[in-house]
């Protein structure tokens, strides 16, 4: 065991694996109201989100929103909100997952175009500060409290 993983497990860290892809982005895999999907994590994202097509995979209700999202060469675009999602990745979850909902086409287009997998959505800032995330690039794996 590394000796930061030994460090910060005594602190109450879960590990969670990542995925570096051909295009430098990392994944994580999570359950998102109990469905497994891949997201891009993002220290530069504000909020984590999905695309609008996910929706009903992920079965999240939705209500309006007046802000716009802007990120990957768009700006403008038109949101929702969906409050107290389940997320879970690895052995670390919250019932209180909030999501930003909008068009995210734009960016598995931009993935497509370089051969690389599509994404269901974004874990950004928001849960990486909350959980006072330290991500491992050299082990691929982030943690979080």
């Amino acid at each position: 065991m590394s000796s930061l993983k030994k460090s910060i497990s005594k602190k109450g860290y879960v590990q969670i694996p990542l995925k570096i892809t051909k295009t430098n982005h990392l994944i994580v895999k999570a359950r998102l109201n109990g469905i497994k999907g891949r997201f891009i994590l993002d220290t530069g994202a504000s909020n984590s989100c999905i695309g609008l097509g996910e929706v009903d995979k992920y079965a999240v209700q939705t209500i309006e929103s007046e802000v716009k999202a802007a990120g990957a060469g768009a700006t403008g675009m038109e949101t929702l909100q969906s409050e107290k999602n389940r997320l879970k990745m690895g052995k670390w979850k919250t019932k209180k997952f909030n999501l930003v909902v909008f068009d995210m086409s734009h960016v598995n287009k931009a993935l497509e175009e370089h051969n690389a997998k599509k994404i269901d959505g974004i874990i950004g800032a928001d849960i990486l500060i909350s959980g006072d995330a330290i991500i491992d690039y050299k082990n691929s794996c982030f943690y979080l409290k």
